[in-house]
């Protein structure tokens, strides 16, 4: 019992098992959902076990009965055992499918995350009148679900209304031919009319620049594969000796960013990795263990910042990282005297300077390295267009480690998988606290008692005010306000030496209010400034917030944020909406998700050129990218981009003549419905649609019949694909199945099928196959297809 038991095999060994044991046997699944899964499989290998409460109860039942029983509960047991002299054996789900209990049980943990990951396509929280796609009819409004009945079986409809008045019904099973749009704001969105040629225009001209933009990134592609880069060799003892100086503990997706990196500078081939997180989510310390490894392999390093302030914390944080070590590491900024910039140039030529850190400076022409190895660059998009050429061409050389805090969607990180390289940290530090927003008008009562809060457990203010001729102003009237607090003042017209010392002494908390612009919006790192006042909220853009924000709650303390507005009457529809979206999500990472999803079409606009910004707008950001994936997938096959033709296993039409649905009154809230058959209908595999099940009967109880049926039309669409079937029709009085033009199965076995069972198929055309059999059943339908399928194709 000691093996996985994963295959046909396994079943009829335990079965032997079963049958060879002389005693009392309990299974023990993790759920609800989970035993009800066991009870199918088992009941497909005549496996019949009786189920029970509880062990309790399964004890005291084995206590009065003369006979073995076989019975199942729910528990969690990690390990099994057995008894010979108690007469019991129990097993474990984890027993019975090995790793894949182990699997499920991190899917379950990081489930959360991937559904918010999700959410735009998952078509969570459409409202009436929400912009939707439609991949063959363009852009409408949703209206709602509809149920209606046809040919005497119920069908729930997704009713979308286009321009002119005109409604189209979606059956669920053809969700996947619908997208939430986004791409701008809604109430701009395009609103198509059915059979006018605007949407196939629209498409037509996206699919064009889609063209465009998948073969320059596969030339890219070809280029780094055709180009050798630095192998670098990690000493295993000295790099865990100085991980284990890292101050706090890495988050899971923090590791597995530093092994992706530490594994891109260990392979062949040129790093071209892109590190995205959030504010403060750790991405310094990712760079920090590639600018080791590279320097223990007596190669420099250059590390790029936006803005003199931020080079210089980098410099701080690398030498205090570094202490230990003979590496030098030098700042250069504007901050040097020129004898000081030529003496850290000299050394960065000469080889004496193992780390520089620096502004756009570092791309000067003038500037030669001696042994560079790699380049990290912080906030790439905060460059200009001359110093992103440079870029490309330092890329063809070193090795390259991007970090960003603006979103990359998820979905287009995995189109563009090995043309360029995702880490996506979206897991916030241990300890970590949401940071707590207030939407208000400004009162001095209310921002006396803010800053007092703040003072009172020994922390610092930023208040943020963005018009640099009143800030001096604004600065003494905080002073008056709170006459116990040190206030200074911090703005980009500064001179450079002035700007650092302020900066310098608010780090070291020798002073407690920070009245400035947005020159604090990158990089500065102050654990203890945990309250942010931004005055004039409704003026910043929500990915400028959202950075703003970011500044405070850097460690362990609750952070506030309070973003004041003038009277509501004042400001536009617009920005009230951004600021309640922040407001609104307080979450760290990921739950910010629909709030910053025009961050993620700027952060996909910056990887792709920003000609497609338009694109993205006129056709909806999901299908943009899911166009985009194909053309991508056809290209390095070596394959013609064919846009129109779809290979998504949903595309396939599938008609048993049954009753396919999520009933309204096994789940009354129409978004839950809603989600539910839009990830059905998405999973890719038979373990997805398992888990979703179990999901559903943990969530909602066991499934009704209809439902039943919708998951086994959703798991034979899976096997069909296999064998180029692309739509099957099949009731009780026969039915047929359509081939693509060229399926991948051999022809000679449909004509032995033909000529073995005249009575039951008969070939129509190239591509139909008639079904003559007559079968009542629904469910053994599709259990007639299924072995169809695997045994005579």
């Amino acid at each position: 019992m000691q093996q996985a038991i994963t295959q046909e095999n396994g079943y009829l060994q335990l079965k032997q098992k079963l049958d060879s044991f002389d005693g009392h046997i309990l299974f023990v699944a993790e759920s609800t959902g989970r035993q009800q899964n066991l009870l199918d499989i088992f009941k497909q290998h005549k496996i019949k076990p009786k189920e029970f409460a509880s062990y309790d109860d399964f004890n005291k039942t084995t206590i009065k009965s003369d006979t073995y029983i076989i019975g199942i509960c729910i528990g969690y047991l990690d390990a099994g055992f057995a008894s010979i002299s108690e007469k019991l054996l129990i097993i474990p789900e984890s027993q019975l499918f090995g790793n894949q209990v182990m699997q499920r049980r991190r899917r379950k943990k990081a489930r959360k995350q991937l559904d918010e990951d999700s959410i735009i396509n998952s078509l969570a929280d459409l409202k009436a009148g929400t912009p939707v796609v439609h991949e063959h009819n363009g852009v409408g409004r949703y209206l709602g679900l509809e149920t209606i009945t046809i040919d005497e079986q119920l069908t729930e409809f997704f009713v979308l209304q286009y321009q002119g008045g005109d409604k189209l019904y979606v059956p669920v099973s053809a969700l996947h031919l619908i997208s939430r749009y986004s791409g701008a704001n809604p109430d701009t969105a395009p609103l198509h009319k059915l059979g006018s040629g605007q949407w196939e225009k629209a498409k037509r001209k996206a699919k064009e620049k889609i063209r465009d933009v998948a073969a320059e990134l596969l030339e890219i592609y070809a280029l780094r594969e055709a180009q050798k880069g630095i192998v670098y060799h990690i000493d295993e003892k000295e790099y865990h000796d100085f991980a284990q100086e890292f101050a706090f503990e890495e988050t899971p997706d923090q590791q597995t960013a530093i092994e992706q990196v530490l594994s891109d500078m260990a392979g062949p081939k040129p790093m071209d990795r892109l590190v995205c997180g959030d504010v403060g989510f750790g991405k310094t310390e990712v760079a920090i263990r590639a600018a080791y490894v590279a320097v223990q392999n007596n190669k420099q390093v250059a590390i790029l910042v936006p803005t003199t302030l931020l080079s210089q914390q980098h410099t701080e944080n690398l030498q205090d990282r570094f202490s230990e070590l003979p590496i030098k590491i030098k700042g250069l900024s504007r901050f040097q005297t020129a004898k000081q910039q030529k003496e850290i140039l000299s050394g960065v030529a000469d080889g004496t300077v193992d780390i520089v850190i620096g502004t756009h400076k570092l791309l000067q022409k003038d500037i030669r390295f001696k042994r560079l190895g790699l380049l990290i660059i912080d906030e790439e998009h905060r460059f200009g267009v001359r110093q992103k050429e440079r870029f490309k061409q330092l890329k063809a050389q070193v090795d390259v480690l991007t970090m960003t805090a603006t979103p990359i969607p998820r979905t287009l990180s995995m189109s563009l998988s090995g043309i360029r390289d995702f880490s996506i940290i979206a897991t916030p530090p241990a300890k970590r606290l949401s940071i707590k927003t207030f939407v208000t008008q400004w009162d001095n009562a209310i921002i006396k008692e803010a800053c007092q809060r703040e003072l009172m457990r020994g922390g610092q203010i930023f208040l943020l005010h963005n018009k640099v001729d009143t800030i001096e102003s604004r600065a003494q009237d905080i002073q008056e306000l709170l006459p116990e607090a040190k206030v200074e003042v911090a703005h980009g017209q500064m001179k450079e030496q002035e700007l650092e010392s302020v900066m310098a002494d608010f780090y070291h908390q020798r002073f407690n209010i920070l009245v400035c612009t947005t020159i604090i919006e990158t990089g500065i790192d102050i654990p203890t400034a945990n309250t942010m006042i931004i005055e004039r909220a409704d003026r910043f853009g929500l990915a400028q917030l959202y950075q703003l924000r970011g500044r405070v709650g850097r460690s362990h303390h609750k952070a506030y944020a309070y973003l004041t507005i003038p009277n509501k009457k004042l400001i536009s529809a617009d920005a009230l909406k951004r600021l309640e979206a922040i407001e609104s999500t307080e979450e760290l990472g990921t739950g910010f998700t629909l709030a910053t999803h025009d961050l993620e079409i700027r952060g996909a606009g910056e990887l792709l050129g920003e000609g497609q910004s338009g694109q993205m707008q006129e056709i909806g950001f999901s299908l943009y990218t899911d166009l985009l994936d194909r053309a991508v997938k056809s290209l390095k096959a070596g394959k013609a981009i064919d846009l129109d033709k779809n290979d998504d296993v949903q595309a396939i039409e599938i008609d048993l003549g049954i009753a396919a649905l999520i009933p309204d009154d096994y789940l009354p809230d129409v978004h839950n419905r809603l989600v539910m058959y839009k990830r059905i209908s998405s999973a890719r595999d038979d373990d997805a649609l398992d888990e979703l099940q179990v999901e559903m009967i943990d969530r909602f109880g066991l499934l009704p019949p209809q439902s039943k049926n919708l998951f086994m039309i959703s798991s034979l669409k899976l096997l069909v694909k296999n064998y180029g079937i692309i739509e099957i029709s099949f009731n009780e009085y026969g039915g047929y199945l359509v081939f693509e033009e060229k399926p991948p199965i051999d022809p000679i076995k449909i004509i032995q099928l033909i000529q073995t069972k005249p009575k039951e198929f008969k070939l129509e055309g190239n591509s139909k196959l008639k079904l003559l059999i007559l079968i009542e059943e629904g469910q053994q339908r599709i259990e007639y297809l299924r072995n169809v399928c695997l045994k005579q194709f």
